[in-house]
Formats: structure tokens, sequence, C-alpha cells
């Protein structure tokens, strides 16, 4: 693996998640979320990630199939949550049905902050690879000087 495939590598991953730090901030956004636009309470998001083969080439493609390595990751999805809406007993709310139950996103705030610190981390993580192949790349050109 060159630099530049490293550096593609970290880079798919601080991608993928943004995009999930971008999907838990809307779940807690929307956790009191009680009607949208298609009707009914907000449904809760997540990101579906896949590896994926970098491909550029005959030749890169001939030793991708002959040794296998995965070099990048992408969203492949973003699904509903298919859980049931929390029902809590508000008949003042606007939003109640006619038995006084609100139907309400089936969001668990700790969870969602779980899943934040670890979009976070692997954020992180991602950002020090991008480093330290920079410093690797460095070092390389002065090396050769």
């Amino acid at each position: 693996m060159n630099f530049l495939d490293a550096l593609k590598t970290s880079a798919s991953g601080l991608s993928a998640q943004r995009v999930r730090m971008n999907l838990i901030a809307n779940n807690l956004a929307n956790v009191n979320t009680t009607k949208t636009e298609q009707g009914g309470p907000y449904k809760r998001k997540d990101a579906i990630f896949e590896a994926v083969a970098g491909q550029v080439d005959f030749h890169k493609t001939l030793a991708e199939r002959l040794n296998p390595a995965i070099s990048e990751v992408r969203v492949a999805d973003i699904v509903n949550d298919s859980n049931a809406p929390i029902m809590k007993y508000d008949p003042s709310h606007p939003d109640a049905n006619e038995k006084g139950y609100l139907a309400l996103p089936n969001i668990n705030v700790v969870e969602e902050m779980v899943n934040m610190i670890s979009a976070t981390r692997s954020y992180e993580a991602n950002v020090t690879a991008i480093e330290a192949t920079k410093q690797m790349a460095s070092q390389a050109l002065d090396i050769g000087r």
C-alpha cells in the first residue's frame, strides 16, 4: 500500500463516520418529534457501512482478485429503525390519538450518545492515521534529499 492509498482509505473512513455522526445528531434532535411529513413519529436512522476494494486499473483489479484486500469504506445505505414507537399517555397533546396516547420516536438518548462517542473515536483514529501517513511521507522525502 502506498501513501496515497493509505490517505484514501483514511479519508473514506472520515467521510463514513461524518455521515454517521450527522445521522446521530438528527436522531437526537428529533427525539421528541411526534409528527413528520410522512405522518407518525420520527423514525430513527442508522448508516450501514460496507467495505469497498479500491480498484483503478486492470493490474490493480487483477492483484485484488488474486489477493483480496479491503481498502475503503462507504455508506451503503441509510435505514429507518423498524421498532414500534413508544406510546405515552398524554391526552392534552395535540398529536395524541383518540385514546389519549402519544406516539414518540423509539430513540434511546444514552444509546445515541454511546454511538456518537464511538463515531468520534473512529473519526479521531482516521485523523491519526492520516497524520502518521503524512509524517512517513515527509520523512521519506527527507531521506531522499
